[in-house]
This record gives C-alpha cells, sequence and structure tokens, in this order.
C-alpha cells in the first residue's frame, strides 16, 4: 500500500507475544553470536510459545551449555526443522524441562531422533528405564546394574528424556484437548516404568530379593492411566512368597523393596525427585503395614473396608513388579468393588465425601481451584465413579477404569443423556489440558488457575486459546456447565434406591424377580414381569435407561395401592412416548419425577388416564411450582388470551375445555401427592369450571347476538354457582349446579324478547359445555333454579326478585346459602347478591322455617338413602356424613349471618369457623364437625381419584378399597382402621348434629 510502512522488529516481537522486546532483541542477537546461525523471521517462530520471553532466555541458557559441552552442532542442526520447532515450544512451556536439558545438554539430540507423531507405548517406556539402570526388560523380576544413587540417578534422567518427549508432542500438538487421553495414559505408563526401574535398582541393592513376589498396583489417576505431569502417584503393595519360602520372610523382604522403590521416585538426590510415592491408600492407611499378601487385603476389605475405599479400588492396575500376583490381586478385589453399592449408606456416603472435600477447599481459591472446586474435575470424576458403581453391578460395560471411556459407556448406556457426556467430556478435556500446562511450566503440583495477567496469559497461549479473555469466558462455562451436570447427575434420588437394592432384587428376568414381585405386593407376578421385559428387551437407548428405572421403580409401585394397575399404565405411557425423548431422560434425571409417577399411576386411575390423554402434564412431575394449582385470575388471562385469538366457537370452546382438563390433571396430581389438601383442590376445581362457564357465556352472548342480527344483546347475563359448585367444594367428576339470571341493561329501551335470548345463551351455554368433542366437558345442572325443571331456564332479576319474596319454601333461603355469581355481569351479579341477602340472612328466621328443615332433613335420611346400604357408609346422607355438618352449619348461617357479617359466606368450613368465633356453637363441637366434614370430603375426593366407581357418595364396604383410599390420601392406616377412623368421627359428628340441628338433648 502506497505510504505505509513495514513493521519494526520490535513491534513485530510485541504482536507474536513478547513482553519486553527490547531484551528479547537482546537475546536473539546473544543466540545468533554464539550458534553462528541467524534466526529467520524470530517474530513468527515465538509466536508459538507460551511464554515466549522465558523461551528465548532458556533457548540463549541452552546454546551456551551446548557450547561448553560441545554439542553445540546438535543445536544448530534442528535450526528451521519440524523438531527445532518442538524444542522451541517446550523451552517455552515448561521452565523445568528446559532446565534439564541445560544440565544435560546432549538430549538435545533427541529431538531429532524421535519419530514425529509415533504413539507412546507402555513397552517402550518400560524398555528405556531398565536399559537406562542396566536392567533387562524382557525379564519378570529385572535386576539393575546400577545401584544406588547411580542408579536412581540414571533411572530419573531416562524418565525426563521420556517425559520431555511426551511434553514435545504435547505442547505441540494443534488441538491440546483432543491428545490429551493419549498424553494421561502416557504419564501413567511412564510413572509405572519409573517404579519398574526403581524396584530393579532395589533389587540390586536388596539380598534375597528373589524370596518375595512384589507387585505396585497403581491406584487413582495412575490406575486409570489418565496421569498428570505432576502427581502424587497413588500405589498399594502386595507380595506373595517365592516357592519354598514362609510369608513372614516373603513381606519383610517386600517392604525393604517397596520402600526401596518408592524412595527411588520421591527422594531428594542429584537429580531432582520425580513425584511422591503415596501408599496412604493401602489397608488402614498410614496405621498399616506397607505391603500384605492378596489374602490379607481381600480380607481387610471384607471385613473392616469403608465404602470409600471400594471406589479407590475401581481404578486399582499393576504398574510394575510381578504381572502374576498383580492380576491375582485384581481378580480378588474386583467383584467386591461392584458388590460395595449394596452396602448400607453407599451413595449417601460418597455424596458426603465429596461435600467434604468442597469443604476443605480454601476459600481464598474457591474461584481458581481447577480441581476440588465447585465445577472442577472432582465434579467430573466423582460423578462418573458413582454412576459407574451403582450400574456397573450389572452393567459390565461400565467397569472401565479411565473417566473418559466411562463416560463413554454411559453414554452408550442411557444413563448420561448424549448432549449432557458430550459437554462433561469437552469440559473435562479442557480442565485436564489446564492441568497439565500449569504443571508442565514448572513440573510443580499445582490446580489453581493463576492470579496474575501475565501467567493467565501464558496458560492461554500453552492452550491454544487466542485471547486471555476468550480462555476466562470459557473457564467460567466450565465451571457452571460441569456443576450443573454434577448436581443433577451426582444427586439423582433414583441411586440411592437402585444401590439399596440387592442383587437379587434388581434383577428383571428371571424366578428371583418373580418372587420379588410377589412379595412387594404384586397379584399378577408373571403379568408384571412381561411388561417389564416388552420395557427393557433389546439393545435400543430406551431399553437402557428403563433397565435403570425399572429396579428402583417396582419399589416405588409397590408402596401404591395397586402395583399391577401402576405398571402396566406405565408401560402404556412408555409405549405412548417411545419417540419422545425428554420421558426417560425426564425420569432419570429428575430429582422426583420418577418416584412421582409411580406415586401417581398405582393409586390413581383418575390420574392415569389424564396423564394418558396429556402425557406432557408429566413434565409437572419434576417441580412443584408447576404442579401448584393456578389461581382463577390467571386460568382467566389464559382463557381470555384463547378467546381473543380465534373468532371459531367450536375451537375456543375445545380449547377452554382444555385448559379445565389440564388443570383437573394438574390438581389431581398434587392432590394424590399430598402436596395440596382435598379441600384446597376442591376450590381449585371450581375455579376451573368458573373460568370454563365465564369463557361459554361470552361465546354464548356473541353468537346469540349475531344470530339476531346484533352487534351486542340489549341483556345483562349472570351464571349464579349453587350447591357445593357455589360453596366451592366441587368435585373432580362433579355437575355443575347453577342457575341463569338476566337483566335489562340499564337505561336502555325496554326489551320485549330479553326472556327469549336470555334463554338462548342459557341453552347454547349447556350445548357448548355438554356436546362431545375431544375435550371432557362440563355438565350443567339448572334444577336448583327456582320452581326447580319446572320453571324458566333463565329468569330475570325481577322474576327472582318476586319469587324470592313471595313464593319460595325455606330451603330454596337454604340453597341460596350457597349461591355464587361465577360467570357474567359483575354490576348483575352484585344487584342479584344484594336482592338474595335478604333471603337467606333474615333478620328472623321466618315461623315454622327451622320444623320444615328439620322435616326435609329426616325426609331425605329416610327416603333418599339407598336400599340394602348400611346408612354409615354413605359420606352424605349417612350419620354424620356431609348433611348432617353442612345443614347444621345452614341453620346457624340462617339464624345467625344477619347480625352476625362474617357467617355471610358459600363456604361451609369458613362458616363454621365463624359461628365458633361467635360462639354460636361450642368449639369442641365445632371441631368435630370439622374433622367430619373434611373426612367425608377427602374421602369423596379420593373415591374419584381412584376412578373405579360411579358412586363417590358410598364408602366402600371392602377393606381392601379402604385401603387404596388410604393410600391415595397418605393415610398410614389399613383399611379396617379407615373404617373404624370415619364411623368413630361421624358418631360424634351426629351427636353435634342432633343437638344442633335437630334440637334434641341428651334427655331426649
Amino acid at each position: 500500500m502506497p505510504g505505509s510502512r513495514e513493521a519494526s522488529p520490535s513491534a513485530l516481537l510485541r504482536r507474536a507475544g513478547v513482553a519486553d522486546a527490547t531484551r528479547a532483541l537482546d537475546l536473539i542477537a546473544q543466540i545468533e553470536s554464539i550458534t553462528g546461525a541467524t534466526i529467520d523471521n524470530p517474530a513468527h517462530a515465538l509466536s508459538y510459545l507460551a511464554d515466549p520471553d522465558a523461551g528465548l532466555l532458556q533457548m540463549l541458557r541452552l546454546a551456551e551449555a551446548a557450547r561448553d559441552a560441545g554439542r553445540l552442532d546438535d543445536l544448530v542442526s534442528l535450526r528451521d526443522s519440524e523438531a527445532g520447532a518442538r524444542l522451541s515450544v517446550v523451552l517455552g512451556g515448561s521452565l523445568a524441562l528446559g532446565d534439564f536439558l541445560i544440565r544435560h545438554p546432549e538430549y538435545v539430540a533427541d529431538f531429532a531422533s524421535w519419530p514425529l507423531g509415533q504413539s507412546f507405548t507402555a513397552v517402550d517406556f518400560r524398555a528405556a528405564l531398565l536399559e537406562a539402570v542396566g536392567a533387562d526388560p524382557t525379564s519378570d523380576a529385572p535386576v539393575a546394574a546400577l545401584s544406588g544413587d547411580e542408579g536412581v540417578s540414571a533411572m530419573r534422567v531416562a524418565y525426563r528424556r521420556q517425559l520431555m518427549r511426551v511434553a514435545a508432542e504435547d505442547l505441540f500438538h494443534a488441538t491440546p484437548p483432543a491428545i490429551f487421553p493419549e498424553v494421561g495414559a502416557a504419564l501413567a505408563d511412564l510413572a509405572g516404568a519409573a517404579l519398574e526401574a526403581g524396584l530393579a535398582i532395589a533389587r540390586a541393592d536388596q539380598p534375597h530379593h528373589e524370596r518375595t513376589r512384589l507387585v505396585i498396583i497403581g491406584m487413582g489417576k495412575c490406575g486409570g492411566r489418565e496421569l498428570n505431569y505432576v502427581s502424587d502417584v497413588d500405589v498399594i503393595f502386595a507380595a506373595e512368597p517365592a516357592e519354598g519360602v514362609d510369608d513372614h520372610d516373603s513381606l519383610k523382604v517386600a517392604t525393604r523393596l517397596a520402600a526401596a522403590a518408592s524412595r527411588a521416585c520421591d527422594r531428594p538426590g542429584a537429580e531432582p525427585p520425580l513425584w511422591q510415592v503415596d501408599a496412604n491408600l493401602r489397608p488402614e492407611g498410614k496405621d498399616g503395614a506397607l505391603v500384605r499378601n492378596v489374602s490379607a487385603h481381600k480380607a481387610y476389605y471384607e471385613r473392616w473396608a469403608e465404602s470409600w475405599e471400594f471406589q479407590a479400588l475401581l481404578k486399582a492396575r499393576p504398574i510394575a513388579g510381578d504381572r502374576e500376583v498383580g492380576e491375582h490381586y485384581v481378580d480378588a478385589m474386583q467383584p467386591m468393588v461392584w458388590q460395595a453399592v449394596e452396602r448400607d449408606g453407599f451413595v449417601q456416603g460418597a455424596q458426603a465425601m465429596r461435600r467434604r472435600v468442597e469443604e476443605h477447599v480454601p476459600a481464598e481459591v474457591a474461584d481458581r481451584q481447577i480441581k476440588l472446586g465447585a465445577g472442577g474435575l472432582r465434579d467430573v470424576e466423582f460423578t462418573v465413579q458413582l454412576l459407574q458403581l451403582v450400574h456397573g453391578r450389572h452393567d459390565e460395560t461400565l467397569r472401565s477404569r479411565t473417566t473418559l471411556t466411562a463416560l463413554r459407556a454411559l453414554r452408550d448406556g442411557g444413563y448420561v443423556g448424549r448432549a449432557d457426556a458430550a459437554k462433561m467430556e469437552r469440559s473435562y478435556r479442557q480442565l485436564r489440558v489446564w492441568e497439565h500446562r500449569l504443571q508442565l511450566r514448572k513440573l510443580q503440583r499445582t490446580h489453581l488457575m493463576p492470579d496474575d495477567e501475565d501467567g493467565r496469559r501464558a496458560l492461554a497461549r500453552a492452550s491454544g486459546f487466542a485471547t486471555l479473555e476468550y480462555m476466562d469466558e470459557v473457564w467460567h462455562d466450565i465451571r457452571r456447565d460441569v456443576r450443573a451436570m454434577h448436581l443433577e447427575m451426582f444427586y439423582r434420588p433414583i441411586l440411592p434406591m437402585v444401590a439399596s437394592l440387592s442383587a437379587d432384587e434388581a434383577r428383571l428376568d428371571d424366578a428371583a424377580a418373580r418372587a420379588r414381585l410377589t412379595a412387594v405386593g404384586f397379584d399378577d407376578a408373571q403379568a408384571a414381569q412381561r411388561h417389564i421385559a416388552a420395557l427393557t428387551e433389546g439393545v435400543s437407548r430406551r431399553a437402557a435407561i428403563q433397565r435403570q428405572l425399572l429396579p428402583a421403580m417396582i419399589g416405588w409401585f409397590a408402596q401404591g395401592a395397586e402395583p399391577d394397575a401402576g405398571l402396566l399404565a406405565f408401560r402404556k405411557l412408555s409405549e405412548n412416548l417411545a419417540d419422545s425423548q425428554w420421558y426417560l431422560k425426564l425420569l432419570r434425571d429428575s430429582a422426583a419425577a420418577a418416584q412421582r409417577l409411580a406415586r401417581l399411576l398405582s393409586n390413581s386411575a383418575y390420574v392415569t388416564d389424564a396423564l394418558l390423554a396429556s402425557a406432557e402434564s408429566i413434565t409437572w412431575l419434576d417441580n412443584d411450582a408447576d404442579l401448584a394449582p393456578r389461581s382463577r385470575e390467571r386460568l382467566w388471562a389464559e382463557a381470555d388470551a384463547i378467546l381473543r385469538r380465534s373468532d371459531d366457537a367450536d375451537q375456543c370452546v375445545t380449547a377452554l375445555r382444555g385448559l379445565r382438563r389440564r388443570e383437573l390433571a394438574r390438581v389431581a396430581s398434587a392432590d394424590v401427592l399430598g402436596l395440596i389438601t382435598p379441600v384446597e383442590a376442591a376450590s381449585s376445581v371450581s375455579d376451573a369450571a368458573d373460568v370454563l362457564i365465564e369463557g361459554a357465556v361470552r361465546i354464548a352472548t356473541a353468537e346469540v347476538a349475531r344470530e339476531a342480527g346484533l352487534d351486542a344483546l340489549p341483556i345483562r347475563f349472570l351464571v349464579v354457582a349453587m350447591g357445593r359448585y357455589g360453596g366451592s367444594e366441587m368435585g373432580y367428576t362433579s355437575d355443575a349446579d347453577v342457575q341463569f339470571v338476566w337483566d335489562a341493561l340499564p337505561d336502555a329501551e325496554p326489551v320485549d324478547d330479553g326472556q327469549k335470548l336470555a334463554v338462548k345463551v342459557a341453552q347454547r351455554i349447556r350445548k357448548l359445555l355438554q356436546t362431545v368433542s375431544s375435550q371432557p366437558g362440563l355438565e350443567i345442572d339448572a334444577d336448583l333454579r327456582p320452581e326447580g325443571r319446572n320453571g324458566p331456564l333463565a329468569r330475570s332479576l325481577a322474576s327472582c326478585t318476586e319469587y324470592y319474596g313471595r313464593w319460595s319454601d325455606p330451603w330454596e333461603a337454604q340453597a341460596l346459602l350457597r349461591a355464587r355469581p361465577c360467570a357474567g355481569n359483575e354490576d348483575l351479579a352484585a344487584a342479584f347478591v344484594d336482592m338474595i341477602d335478604t333471603v337467606r340472612y333474615p333478620p328472623q328466621l321466618p315461623t315454622g322455617a327451622l320444623r320444615q328443615m328439620r322435616t326435609l332433613k329426616a325426609r331425605m335420611e329416610s327416603e333418599r338413602l339407598p336400599r340394602g346400604l348400611d346408612p354409615r357408609r354413605h359420606l352424605k346422607l349417612g350419620p354424620g356424613g356431609l348433611s348432617d355438618v353442612e345443614w347444621s352449619v345452614q341453620r346457624l348461617q340462617l339464624e345467625h349471618a344477619h347480625a352476625h357479617p362474617a357467617l355471610k359466606t358459600t363456604r361451609t368450613l369458613a362458616a363454621l369457623d365463624a359461628a365458633s368465633e361467635a360462639e354460636l356453637i361450642a368449639p369442641a363441637d365445632a371441631a368435630v364437625l370439622a374433622e367430619a366434614w373434611r373426612l367425608a370430603t377427602d374421602l369423596r375426593g379420593a373415591i374419584a381419584l381412584r376412578g373405579r366407581t360411579r358412586d363417590r357418595d358410598v364408602l366402600p364396604g371392602d377393606s381392601r378399597e379402604l385401603s387404596v383410599l388410604a393410600g391415595i390420601l397418605s393415610l398410614r392406616l389399613s383399611g379396617a382402621q379407615l373404617a373404624d377412623r370415619y364411623e368413630r368421627v361421624t358418631r360424634r359428628a351426629r351427636g353435634v348434629t342432633e343437638r344442633v340441628f335437630f334440637g334434641w338433648t341428651d334427655t331426649e
């Protein structure tokens, strides 16, 4: 470009990441002076280094050391080659390995001899380190030619030469997370080779070493072949005597060999130590013997080991020493690993251990912890290991020592969702890369993100991030995602349930399974097993997840009233949702959904039918807030939106009926699960009916106006709820008792055909709500209107006023105690209430009214009870039942509401509380009536939820049926106990009714 200037060398170096360009230019000049070779495009070369400034300084020091050692040609020969580039990234990524090369410049030539991209093998590492100490790699028990400090130094130098090779491949790779598993495996194999060489040196220094057969078992990350660059190498030592040697002598020799092999790796010396050898995972920890034979190990784990010790054994693997003894050790221990989950509190213990680890992380570094902090490596590892241990008992594909391999097996088996598994694997790889890069710098053990910007910038460059800001963003996202997945998977409620099952209990496909099904309460174990087989057979992901769920769900079904019906419903539901990925994922991962679903399906046919008709309702089971009944205002907002979206009456009313159906399913589910009381459920059911009828009024008035050629009707229209509906005490299957009222619009011309229009609106409402449709309807019963069935379907306010003022019987005033406007014109509703208040709350009860009420009540008891039925079983009309309580309360309202406004309510319990507060009834009597009313209401609701009988007012005579009702109500009572309780409660209520309503005295 004309006028543009080339960037200066200093500027280019700064762009490459150099912090001090002036110093860098000086270092480059010195390097060129020593080597006699010009560095072409130094900025480009330095741009690949994690720390360009440190890399240049290390290169100068290495050049000086090579010159002094006469090895300068080895260094210069790497110029402009890939081997030279690998040397540069090592110098810029690891100060410690640079220092090693500066001490041993003769090994610069290694970079030229390594085959590029060659995979690492444990055999190669073992041969390299054993040959370095003069031992035969082909021997089963190699003995070093170099002993003492000389052998140790030779082994450590050989180790670091191989470590440098691993680091060069690692640092030079374009995508560090991709090569991480190979690097972790290489480091573990290299650690095993170092211990093998250390053991060979120990044999050289130990007389009679042939008397024992010692094996070194790798634990933790070393056992899992996913080791860090610098980490304690966890080991367990086991030994068996050589032929003809007693065990005591063998263990003495083995202990000396084990201690010497450890010292070869971790004691100070001419060459720095490699890492700490940690044998504290052995039986009894630091207090236990360093070496035991295999049978002693087995005896300890069988009798004394704690649960966490079996989790540690998950990764046990022979890494050095006698391979035959190592295989014997693993064969003896592994069965116990997969049986450990059956120990009491195993899952809870693992969860508590993870919490303790977190609690010990210092607060000042918690946000920098890659390993132990929230969202760190331990969250991934503990999650994977717990899922392995719980499910690996029956699924051998999960029995891997390596985290990523196990995670993929968990994914393939359906124990972890594909998306979560992919996210967890990406996060784990990246966390391990950061851990490796941090440790490589100084070959020091650390798991903390740097707290200085220069350190974080070097880490970002070493890890392949273009900017520090981007790395920080990824770090934040990984911690958040890993933590969320850990909390979801590690604390799954299904894990303790599955873990608590014995091996026989968890089986799904043999005679033991049938015996368990029978034992826990299934009537037809063979049918149950057919359902289980249909759900679990095959290799599909769906079948795999069902195999996880069903052992636990069988126990949950068995806790319900009808396990067989629950399992059959679960099969139907699962088959209906076979192609819905969210369904099984929800049951597997949710904190409550699977257990709640089992409870619903095995207790309530009503809810089962609702869920089969609307499977999306299952998603509510994961969240209490989703199961909470919606308020009338919230329901109406949704209904109003439906009415505004469309002018199609059929479409709108179908949607409104669907809205009510969903709400009834929600309320019924919450009711069965004990999240709300049956009284609260009845109120919510009544609210749903209000909203549906309100919507129907809007549709009907618009349709009738349109048919009459009017823009709007010249009348006001009102729907009044009556009976239990008016008292907001409606049942799931109840009809809606109503009456229809109309009036002319204020200040409007007289309406000649108002009555006809009102009747049409009422008829249209009934048609809209009762016509057969894809959504359940609501039966409208208007028989409680003035003159009953003989009166007009809709009546004007004036007509109602005249009727109730002149012609109504006292019982009709009693019926009005529950009259509640539920839909229609608000002004008309207020006028109607003002009118009926003078009737239902009279200053004085009319003469003969009480006598008529008592006579009518006695006739109901004698005439309306079904023939042949024990009256005590009738929840409504029987002695002490709903009718007794309600009529007693209504007498108090008719007599005293005029003087006590708190009695002016349509709700039974609210009126009873008000009467007690006003001292119109003794508090003890009020409590007796309230208990009876609640119990009868609860039982009516349970019968409806049961879904197996049409007569919700009759208490079943069968003890088993009563037990089912007790289960639905979460009462820990047998059928006989429930019957006794009901009889006791209603007997006391009848006594109160006789005094309060009938006015009988004890002498009468």
